[in-house]
């Protein structure tokens, strides 16, 4: 079977939408699939083009995070996407910015077009009826959306009402992501936090860092986040008001294959967002048997109940406190079956072959049934 993948963000890029389009294009590449991806430079030392057996990469310029930009990405992709895209089989944009430039081939070649919605923008922008509209001419072509949380699957209905749509939660690399040797030094007598989060608004990390004053107090602990964002700034500040910075360390950006060894290091993984799809970042903590303190919002109900972790009031510091201060104080083998079930669930549901299995399904599905 022949792919044409577009995606507005890929590595070395590091994020969610990133790793899920890329474990699971290697995925299908291992399933016999030729796939071809067609997506933006982000990253100054990329390659224009990547070439091997079966699998490519094509990198358009992107020269903002933001509609002109997305525009002038797209208006690029456009070419090489024709290209790729003539002769596929299946055409999957992932992301909305990602549609345009497959829709000449999806309309002249009457190719199936399989849309990915990842991102908690995507729940902003659609209750604005402007951006409604624009949702509506980009998804309907699509023969079918994919969702990776209910609330998004939610949103998608309301733009696409005739299309079918269905949720798929992210995949994860469960023979990377796995339990191993810790890679922070544990001080005497403290516990340890990790938070793999964008330093962005939306990931709540500033309740994150107001909770940490009342949770020191009552458990010697350490924060250590990995990631990189905007709000550094004002998250240092944060840290100096509170007197805290023995406490809270930044690590900047971690690469994907040192974070399974900083994961392991934590006592608990926090992961305080205030919108959220499915969280590919709580996926890769659980794959690491790590027990889980993550906000009551969007897709993370969906992953992780008590029997893994627990739960908080997004964008409330003080009940992010009481539940993580509970978590920790709890007995270590209580937290360690926690993890336990974590890992079970992740390697059960939500492994990268069982997201090659669902997208083979779906791609052979549309294409009635025909395989490679």
């Amino acid at each position: 079977m022949k792919l044409l993948v577009t995606t507005i963000y890929y590595p070395p890029r590091l994020g969610g939408i990133e790793n899920h389009v890329y474990y699971l294009c290697r995925g299908l590449v291992k399933r016999g699939c030729d796939v071809s991806v067609v997506t933006s430079r982000t990253e100054p030392g990329s390659s224009r083009r990547e070439r091997e057996e079966r699998y490519s990469v094509e990198r358009l310029p992107l020269p903002g995070r933001n509609m002109p930009g997305w525009v002038v990405n797209a208006v690029a992709s456009l070419a090489p996407a024709i290209r790729s895209g003539w002769n596929a089989d299946v055409i999957h944009a992932h992301t909305f910015q990602s549609v345009l430039p497959v829709l000449l081939p999806r309309l002249f070649r009457r190719t199936p077009l399989v849309v990915t919605i990842h991102s908690s923008h995507f729940l902003r922008m659609v209750k604005k009826p402007l951006w409604r509209k624009v949702f509506r001419l980009l998804l309907a072509p699509a023969d079918l959306i994919l969702a990776t949380s209910v609330e998004l699957a939610d949103a998608c209905r309301l733009v696409a009402p005739r299309t079918a749509i269905e949720e798929i939660v992210n995949g994860i690399d469960t023979d990377l992501f796995k339990q191993c040797e810790p890679s922070v030094k544990r001080k005497e007598g403290r516990k340890i936090l990790v938070a793999t989060r964008r330093l962005v608004k939306k990931n709540g990390v500033r309740y994150l860092i107001d909770a940490m004053g009342a949770i020191v107090k009552e458990v010697p602990c350490d924060l250590y986040l990995a990631g990189i964002g905007p709000e550094r700034s004002d998250l240092d500040r944060r840290v100096d008001r509170q007197g805290i910075g023995d406490h809270v360390h930044f690590l900047g950006g971690v690469a994907n294959r040192k974070l399974p060894a900083l994961l392991s290091s934590a006592d608990a993984v926090v992961i305080p967002s205030l919108v959220e799809a499915t969280s590919l970042s709580a996926l890769e903590a659980m794959s690491c048997e790590r027990p889980m303190a993550v906000s009551r919002v969007g897709g993370l109900p969906e992953i992780i109940d008590e029997s893994c972790g627990t739960l908080f009031r997004s964008g409330d510091p003080d009940d992010l406190a009481e539940k993580v201060i509970s978590l920790l104080q709890r007995p270590a083998e209580e937290r360690a079956a926690m993890g336990r079930e974590g890992r079970r669930r992740v390697t059960g549901r939500w492994s990268i072959d069982a997201l090659v299995e669902k997208h083979m399904a779906y791609y052979e599905r549309l294409c009635g049934g025909k395989g490679e």
